[in-house]
């Protein structure tokens, strides 16, 4: 008996996967063919090169202000080396606010990223759930951005045909 509901578990099990559809995309390739993307990442990366470059100078500045205290520190009044550790106590505080405020769990780079790269995801999302609904995919699996995907027959990528979808010629 036993022998039986496992044999009839195992037939309609594998049953049931022959019945399930699958596809792929290569959302790296579907964002690389839509122009609106490439200038988004552009002025993200513009703007993150500048904010960097504005923290980079901060700590710079930082730098040369402990070299010169610890060269200098024998040589100070009590007064003078309390005030100017503070002086650089705030500095690297107001640095590591800087950096927090620009790259920060909810700073200006992931709101810029929100603003301008988040609603072209979007669309590719929305076109690639409609062609697989159209075409009875159950499972649509990204071939990018870190994934566990091993192997994919090119004839179950249906990237190109997200990007018709979305208004886009194809390569």
């Amino acid at each position: 008996m036993k022998t039986i509901l496992l044999l009839m578990g195992l037939i309609f099990g594998i049953s049931f996967a022959y019945c399930q559809k699958y596809a792929y995309i290569d959302s790296d390739y579907i964002l690389s063919n839509v122009p609106a993307y490439s200038d988004a990442k552009a002025k993200l990366d513009k703007l993150a090169d500048r904010w960097t470059k504005e923290i980079e100078q901060r700590y710079q500045v930082l730098s040369m202000k402990k070299e010169n205290f610890a060269r200098e520190e024998v040589l100070l009044p009590k007064e003078e080396k309390k005030k100017r550790k503070e002086e650089i106590e705030t500095l690297e505080l107001e640095a590591m606010q800087m950096q927090k405020l620009r790259f920060g769990v909810n700073g200006d780079y992931f709101q810029k990223r929100q603003e301008l790269i988040k609603p072209i995801q979007d669309q590719v999302y929305d076109a690639m759930q409609d062609v697989a609904s159209k075409r009875n995919y159950a499972f649509v699996f990204d071939k990018a951005n870190q994934s566990n995907l091993v192997f994919a027959d090119v004839k179950f990528d249906i990237s190109n045909n997200v990007l018709k979808k979305m208004g886009f010629s194809v390569k």
